[in-house]
């Protein structure tokens, strides 16, 4: 069986959290508890899952770049299309893998020729954040006769979710969060309620809140292997996701969840430093009224860093 090597690139300049573990002892103070959690994020938000309502928030609708936590939307544009075929095959093409290298993008490292499912296809849009994997997913569910006009077709798709989700503070120009043009943006509050919607798919669930897999191409004897760059999965008690993003405009982000005693959080941070997984986990014990000592699940030195 022939071992897909562990993609080494990543996108993007900014600062990312060191892979190494790093402890974080977080008290709720007693300010804290009266006004909020003090995170260093320029945008955050906290959001009651089950509710959909409001608990907490720092310049909630000031508009950011989003850098790869724009991936949500890709798998959701995918896994709302009516009739969606998880199943399906998909051939990788080298101008996934081309676009990659030109990019310096984070990349699931697809081969060439390989069948893989819309299903692996998430799989490695979402741990990963492969941005060949993402044009894989535009190219196959846009229409039009070229490369080009079915990745602008899934773009368009992508606004139109956000529309009708009444995501007012959200553009996309991007089906990756590599912006063209710099019109690739979010709030916290948007990208919240983004991530809430996500969570009502199984499919999106189960992806996001798994660390690693190993997928297997369905043509060709090869077997990728996926580290989850979200190093709260494991880490923090009831994690279940979702979606780091680092970017040179959009710095360290993060959209991430938890779940326990069947009350779900979704939060979001834009535009953090190095700060963005203890930042996390201040906002989820805020929200929760606990205080953790959390050790981040250690990635291998092959894993993407995004």
């Amino acid at each position: 069986m022939e071992r897909s090597a562990r993609p080494v690139r990543r996108w993007g300049a900014a600062v990312v959290a060191s892979t190494a573990a790093v402890a974080v002892a977080l008290p709720v103070t007693t300010a804290e508890a009266a006004s909020g959690p003090s995170v260093s994020a320029k945008g955050a938000f906290l959001l009651d899952g089950g509710k959909n309502g409001t608990l907490w928030g720092k310049d909630a609708d000031t508009k950011r770049q989003m850098a790869s936590t724009t991936k949500v939307m890709t798998a959701v544009t995918v896994l709302d299309t009516k009739g969606v075929d998880l199943d399906k095959k998909v051939t990788i093409k080298q101008s996934y893998r081309d676009y990659v290298a030109r990019q310096g993008a984070s990349t699931a490292d697809l081969r060439t020729g390989d069948k893989m499912t819309v299903r692996q296809l998430l799989y490695g849009l979402m741990l990963p954040s492969g941005c060949d994997a993402a044009y894989a997913l535009a190219d196959t569910f846009g229409s039009g006769g070229t490369e080009a006009a079915r990745t602008a077709s899934f773009i368009a798709k992508m606004n139109k979710k956000a529309a009708d989700l009444g995501l007012k503070n959200t553009r996309y120009d991007s089906f990756d969060g590599i912006s063209r043009a710099g019109n690739n943006y979010t709030t916290p509050r948007d990208s919240a309620q983004l991530a809430r919607h996500a969570l009502g798919n199984g499919t999106f669930r189960t992806v996001v809140r798994t660390p690693a897999t190993r997928q297997k191409a369905a043509n060709v004897n090869r077997t990728y292997y996926w580290d989850n760059t979200n190093k709260l999965l494991g880490s923090y008690k009831g994690a279940i996701g979702i979606k780091t993003g680092t970017g040179t405009a959009a710095g360290a982000c993060l959209v991430f969840a938890a779940e326990r005693n069947g009350r779900t959080v979704v939060g979001v941070l834009l535009n953090d430093g190095a700060n963005r997984y203890p930042d996390a986990v201040k906002m989820l014990d805020w929200a929760y009224r606990t205080k953790s000592s959390v050790k981040l699940r250690q990635l291998p030195e092959s894993a993407q860093k995004d």
